[in-house]
């Protein structure tokens, strides 16, 4: 009996160790944000900037290395604006709910009531009866269509739709052979490169461009003399400086995939062959489909012409309510389907974003930035937006896209200011580069999505990716230094 207590306490112990190990950054994190509290405050600086600026680095360090759930993160910001930062509560709970993140939770349910429809083998068909059965043309076909549709509907949303495309080109040509390491490489990897060039493509095409457009708004616009207001982007506009550096991308990744890998087949004969059968077993395109491809459109229209009006955000709430009033999709599929996690964590890094710049730790950051560049003549011109391009794509390679613009945009917003750069160039090239997070496979959503199929190593996308991220960064600059000009930048 005497051993009896310490035995019985064995696994209690030993889970509180496992517990330990799991939060270990959790910890990490607490501590040099304790350590930074302590500090005094440096010069330029306020005491109220210089926590907003602690903030901002243990959820850094908590994004990166996840110890506990993202979410979880999201709710440990909005409760210390409140408490370290002395804020009102219902001020912060009003800071959390612009229409950047109406845009981003509305283009999340619309995501769930497209994929619903399951149209991805009509899809796989149509693609392939554009382009032929050659493998070169069908990864640019893949790729073309990727981009298109995430350019208007969302990476993650689009990668979802056409992986099933590509696994059943694999899967069919996989009876056939058994070497389609190589040919499964360039299919999948057409999807989500596809998905991240064209991301940027519209304000719809990723939450870290309503995000920007939404900082524009915050820093720029004085109610008192709206008038003045030079900064506002409506969907068309940010189709016109945006689109062309998308377009300009799209012939090399197809290119760029066949250098990486060597596809075992040049051909998808077979595959197309079985496919079509069964198609054409699947019968004609249902009504609820027409249904769902007719309100998509109705919506695309809507963010075109009454964006400047309503808002991104009401215009994708009210396309949501449309899936769900035709029946398109059941409340119970879009509240499973959503992941709620993901705007409270959008919400919350752009309320500390705006008490970035309230605070006045974004023009300190700037300033600071700008000094670590003066010596080596990068603070201003084309050597400024590469220097901006590189820091935003490290960072959107650490942390999701969204929370990279959320960071750096008050930021970069400054340091346009202080240099007497466009606000407007800077802030396209910051939204655009976080697209650049190409290195890694839990870097983007859509890469995670594909990644989750099997078929791909870690190491494939490293392989590929620093190949397209000087095509994109090089085609960002060129764009920015000879193309934005014409549009009055």
């Amino acid at each position: 009996m005497g051993l009896g207590a310490p035995l019985s306490r064995a696994p209690f112990w030993r889970g509180m160790a496992g517990f330990l190990r799991q939060r270990m950054w959790l910890f990490i994190a607490f501590a040099v944000g304790s350590v930074l509290y302590a500090l005094p405050v440096p010069d330029g600086l306020t005491r109220e900037g210089q926590i907003i600026l602690i903030m901002v680095i243990v959820a850094v360090i908590l994004f990166v290395t996840e110890p506990v759930p993202l979410p979880a993160v999201a709710l440990m910001i909005i409760a210390g604006q409140v408490i370290l930062l002395g804020k009102q509560s219902s001020d912060v709970a009003r800071s959390l709910m612009s229409d950047s993140v109406l845009f981003i939770m509305g283009s999340l349910m619309l995501a769930v009531g497209i994929i619903k429809q399951k149209l991805d083998k009509r899809l796989a068909y149509l693609i392939v009866r554009v382009t032929g059965t050659g493998l070169f043309q069908v990864s640019m076909g893949i790729t073309v269509v990727c981009g298109v549709l995430s350019s208007v509907i969302g990476g993650h949303t689009v990668a979802a739709m056409m992986l099933p495309v590509a696994l059943t080109l694999i899967t069919l040509t996989k009876e056939h052979t058994k070497k389609i390491s190589g040919l499964a490489a360039v299919l999948l990897l057409s999807i989500a490169y596809g998905c991240a060039i064209g991301s940027i493509g519209t304000p719809s095409g990723g939450a870290r461009n309503a995000i920007m457009i939404g900082y524009w708004e915050e820093f720029f616009f004085n109610a008192d003399h709206p008038s003045t207001y030079k900064y506002l982007v409506s969907y068309l506009d940010w189709m016109k400086f945006a689109y062309p550096v998308f377009l300009l991308q799209l012939p090399f990744v197809t290119w760029i995939l066949f250098t990486a890998f060597k596809p075992e087949h040049k051909t998808l004969r077979r595959a197309v062959a079985k496919l079509r059968k069964q198609i054409e077993a699947q019968g004609p395109i249902k009504g609820s489909d027409w249904a769902a491809i007719f309100i998509f459109l109705l919506i695309l229209a809507g963010w075109i012409t009454l964006s400047d009006v309503l808002g991104l955000g009401i215009v994708a709430i009210l396309g949501s309510a449309l899936f769900l009033i035709v029946g398109l999709v059941r409340w119970n599929d879009m509240n499973s389907g959503v992941n709620w996690g993901v705007v409270l964590i959008y919400a919350a890094t752009i309320s500390l974003g705006v008490e970035m710049k309230d605070s006045g730790a974004a023009e300190w950051l700037a300033v600071s930035f700008l000094d670590l560049l003066k010596p080596w003549h990068l603070d201003s011109g084309l050597p400024l937006w590469a220097a901006y391009t590189a820091l935003t794509t490290l960072v959107a390679n650490t942390m999701s896209a969204g929370a990279a613009v959320a960071v750096l945009g008050p930021v970069t917003l400054h340091t346009a200011e202080l240099v007497g750069e466009s606000p407007l160039a800077l802030g396209y090239i910051t939204a655009i580069s976080t697209s650049f997070a190409y290195f890694t496979a839990a870097a983007q959503p859509a890469f995670a999505i594909i990644y989750a199929s099997g078929y791909l190593r870690t190491r494939d996308f490293l392989k590929v990716g620093w190949r397209m991220g000087i095509l994109s960064a090089s085609v960002l600059l060129l764009a920015a230094k000879f193309y934005w000009p014409l549009l009055g930048v």
